[in-house]
C-alpha cells in the first residue's frame, strides 16, 4: 500500500496567494466590469531590462548554431555569472566572497525551501511572524513541527516582529539550531541595521546555530548604512547562508533566475558534535536534484552587472521605489504608519480590523487587491501589506480610490 507523507495534512488547507486568488476570482465573477487594480502578490509588471532582452536574444540564437550550441550548462551555473555576481553583488562591498562559493538557480523561493533538506528533523528552527510562508511550510513538510495550534505550529520558535521592535524580532530566549532572516522584509518591508545583524551572527557562532538569509530585496536599499549582505559582517561566513534573486532586481519572475552562497568556512555539526562543512552537501544536493537554469537566462542575468544594465536596473526599482513612495505618503495623509516603502517595495500598515475583512473591504469598495497580513503568522493580524509593483498611473488611480475608502 502506497501511503502519503501525513506531514501534508499539518498545512493549512491552501496556501495564502490560492487564497486571494479564490477571493479575487469570485469577486470578479460576480462584478465582471470592475476594474480591479492588483497590489497584493509580489510580481513584478515592467518588462525586462533591455541590456538583459538583448543578451538572452544573443545568447538564444547561439544555441540554433552547431557551432556555439549549448547542451548541459555546469551544475551550479556557469563561470561568467558566478564570477560576476561575486564581483559585483559581494566584492564591490567589502564581502570576501568566491566565485566557487555561488550557486545559479532558479530562485529564492525554492532555495529556501530545499534548503531545509541538508538538517537534521531534531533540530530547534526559529521563524519571524509575521513570516514568507514558504520558510514554515517546507519544515512542516519535512516533519519536523507538531500541528498547528491557534495559527502557530507546535515545535517551532517564533520570533515576534511588531512595531514595538519595529519589525526587527529580538534574539530568542532558548536556545535554536536554526534562524530564518529576511531583510528588507517581506511582508513588513522593515530593514535590519549593521548592529541588529551582528548580533544574530554573534547568538549563531555561541550557539553553534546557522543563519538562512534571504536578501531577495537587496536593490531596493537606498540607505547605504544598511548592510546588502550579511558577509559585510565579521564571522557570518561560518554561520549563515544566503539567497538572491534577480526576480524584483530585474524583472525576472517569469524568467526564474537567482542564486545562493554557501562559503566554504560555513559549518553544520553531527550528532556527536563534529563540524561538517555545508557547502559540499548543497553542491551534492544541487548536483542530484537539478538541472540548471536555462543558459541564454544566464546571460541575462549576467547583463544586470554591465554599466547599461545596472542603470536599466536601478531605474526599474527607481520607479517601483517611487510609486512605494506615493502609497506611503497617502496612508499617512490618512493618519495610518505604515512601515516599509522606503528600502522595500513593501508597506506594512495596521487597518486596526481583522486582516482579511480589511482585504474585503477594499477589494469591494476600491476595487483594489492587497496582502492580508494574517496570512503570514499571527503577529500580522490587523495588518495588510500593499505592493508596489505595478505602474505609476495605477497606483496614483489606486492612492486616489484609497483616500476615498479610508
Amino acid at each position: 500500500m502506497i501511503k502519503a507523507n501525513p506531514n501534508f495534512s499539518k498545512i493549512q488547507a491552501s496556501y495564502l496567494f490560492s487564497d486571494i486568488a479564490q477571493r479575487v476570482k469570485k469577486y470578479m465573477e460576480a462584478n465582471p466590469d470592475a476594474k480591479l487594480i492588483r497590489l497584493g502578490i509580489g510580481d513584478v509588471t515592467k518588462a525586462l531590462p533591455k541590456p538583459c532582452v538583448d543578451a538572452m536574444a544573443a545568447a538564444t540564437a547561439e544555441m540554433g548554431v552547431d557551432a556555439t550550441f549549448r547542451g548541459y550548462g555546469p551544475d551550479h551555473g556557469y563561470a561568467f555569472l558566478r564570477e560576476a555576481i561575486a564581483e559585483h553583488d559581494f566584492k564591490a562591498r567589502g564581502a570576501d566572497i568566491d566565485a566557487s562559493e555561488i550557486f545559479v538557480s532558479d530562485g529564492a523561493k525554492c532555495d529556501t525551501g530545499n534548503f531545509q533538506e541538508l538538517f537534521s528533523n531534531d533540530i530547534k528552527i526559529a521563524v519571524p511572524d509575521p513570516v514568507y510562508p514558504v520558510y514554515v511550510d517546507t519544515n512542516v513538510m519535512a516533519g519536523r513541527t507538531g500541528a498547528s495550534v491557534d495559527g502557530r505550529y507546535e515545535g517551532l520558535v517564533y520570533l515576534n516582529s511588531t512595531k514595538e521592535n519595529n519589525f526587527v524580532p529580538a534574539l530568542p530566549e532558548e536556545k535554536v539550531d536554526l534562524i530564518y532572516l529576511c531583510f528588507p522584509n517581506n511582508p513588513t518591508g522593515a530593514v535590519a541595521t549593521r548592529e541588529q545583524l551582528q548580533a544574530w551572527v554573534d547568538y549563531a557562532h555561541a550557539n553553534n546555530a546557522l543563519i538562512l538569509f534571504d536578501a531577495a530585496y537587496v536593490a531596493f536599499i537606498r540607505d547605504e548604512s544598511i548592510p546588502h549582505s550579511i558577509y559585510e559582517l565579521p564571522g557570518a561566513k561560518e554561520v549563515a547562508v544566503e539567497f538572491r534573486s534577480y526576480s524584483k532586481t530585474a524583472g525576472f519572475t517569469g524568467t526564474r533566475c537567482g542564486y545562493s552562497v554557501v562559503p566554504k568556512e560555513c559549518r553544520v555539526f553531527d550528532e556527536n558534535g563534529n563540524k561538517i562543512m555545508l557547502q559540499p552537501m548543497w553542491a551534492r544536493r544541487m548536483s542530484t536534484k537539478f538541472n540548471g537554469v536555462a543558459y541564454p537566462v544566464q546571460r541575462a542575468a549576467e547583463a544586470v552587472y554591465t554599466p547599461e544594465g545596472k542603470a536599466a536596473t536601478k531605474a526599474l526599482i527607481d520607479g517601483y521605489l517611487e510609486n512605494a513612495k506615493i502609497i506611503r505618503e497617502a496612508l499617512i495623509e490618512k493618519g495610518y504608519k505604515p512601515t516599509g516603502g522606503d528600502n522595500s517595495p513593501y508597506i506594512w500598515f495596521n487597518t486596526g480590523k481583522d486582516s482579511w475583512e480589511f482585504f474585503d473591504y477594499l477589494l469591494n469598495n476600491a476595487q483594489i487587491v492587497t496582502t492580508p497580513g494574517a496570512g503570514f503568522g499571527k503577529c500580522g493580524n490587523g495588518y495588510i501589506r500593499i505592493s508596489a509593483f505595478n505602474s505609476k498611473e495605477n497606483v496614483l488611480e489606486a492612492v486616489e480610490r484609497l483616500k476615498k475608502v479610508l
